[in-house]
């Protein structure tokens, strides 16, 4: 019969979702990798539910996994509208920023813009709140969070959008594949070529799809995933290419090869942030750091071939 379980389990069992491999987990939650995977394990056994399989050493979560995360996701989002609740009570008399930021920049990308941020403005108090488009763009709409960066379409009359970090998609390997030997990859390369892709919820995966049929490529899709962190790690672990934004590859950039891709595929993220919003000199002086650090980061990315270009 399943046990009881407990916090610290159901925690690892959101940090591996979330952050796409037990190393990252581990480092989110400042514990030992066999730490957390003993709790993910405990987690297994004492609810009787199979959350993983184990692909090539790595957790992929199963349906059973994923449903469970729907369901832990809301609880914890409950627990943060709280957390910030009383935050706001106890520092209503200060400097407040609330920020939302897609997975796919809830790294290194997110950590440098908020410390230079901070190091301009140390008296303010900041939130980040890391979720999916959806989320995102209703919590910007009803004022919970004041600047977002997501990578969906917003239409919303009371959002201003701007474009950010504007760039075609570029093709990434293992660096030891066949095609990165080639400068500029296209999607005859691609036919039939081991692929992973995002999950047809994803606006990349759509357009990607599309580009490819109108070639008449086929790539062969042997896994989809919903993050980019988890997309690029099976990349660099060499299970196949993908398409992706450079600033997403940056974590992995050491392990992948880089590629132009043409026809270019153009994307974007978008910086929202509501009409007359509060703090807004606190919001333009946070963009401008985010436009500044993030060109800095996607040259670093395209650096790491030398045949990309800004």
């Amino acid at each position: 019969m399943p046990r009881s379980i407990n916090l610290r389990q159901v925690e690892a069992f959101r940090a591996v979702i979330e952050n796409g491999t037990v190393s990252a987990a581990a480092l989110a939650l400042n514990v030992t990798q066999p730490a957390v995977s003993k709790l993910v394990s405990n987690l297994e056994y004492d609810t009787g539910l199979r959350l993983f399989d184990r692909v090539k050493g790595k957790l992929v979560p199963t349906i059973q996994g994923v449903r469970l995360y729907e369901e832990v996701d809301r609880v914890f989002s409950g627990l943060h509208q709280l957390e910030r609740a009383v935050e706001t009570v106890r520092r209503e008399e200060k400097g407040r920023l609330v920020i939302g930021v897609l997975p796919a920049l809830s790294g290194h990308f997110i950590q440098q813009v908020t410390m230079r941020f901070l190091e301009s403005e140390p008296h303010v108090f900041v939130s980040l709140i890391v979720r999916g488009s959806p989320g995102l763009t209703d919590w910007l709409a009803t004022r919970q969070v004041d600047v977002g960066i997501l990578n969906a379409r917003v239409e919303h009359a009371y959002l201003e959008t701007e474009q950010f970090l504007s760039h075609p998609l570029v093709c990434i390997m293992p660096l030891d594949h066949p095609l990165a030997r080639k400068s500029v990859i296209t999607p005859s390369d691609l036919h039939d070529e081991p692929f992973v892709g995002f999950d047809e919820g994803v606006e990349i995966r759509r357009v990607v799809d599309e580009v490819m049929a109108s070639y008449g490529s086929q790539p062969r899709l042997v896994l989809e995933v919903t993050t980019a962190p988890t997309l690029c790690e099976f990349v660099a672990h060499g299970l196949g290419l993908s398409l992706v934004h450079p600033l997403m590859a940056g974590p992995v950039q050491a392990r992948v090869a880089i590629r132009r891709f043409e026809p270019a595929i153009d994307n974007h993220f978008l910086l929202v942030k509501a009409q007359k919003a509060r703090n807004a000199g606190l919001l333009d002086l946070f963009i401008e750091h985010a436009r500044r650090c993030g060109g800095e980061l996607m040259r670093e990315a395209l650096r790491a071939s030398p045949d990309q270009t800004d």
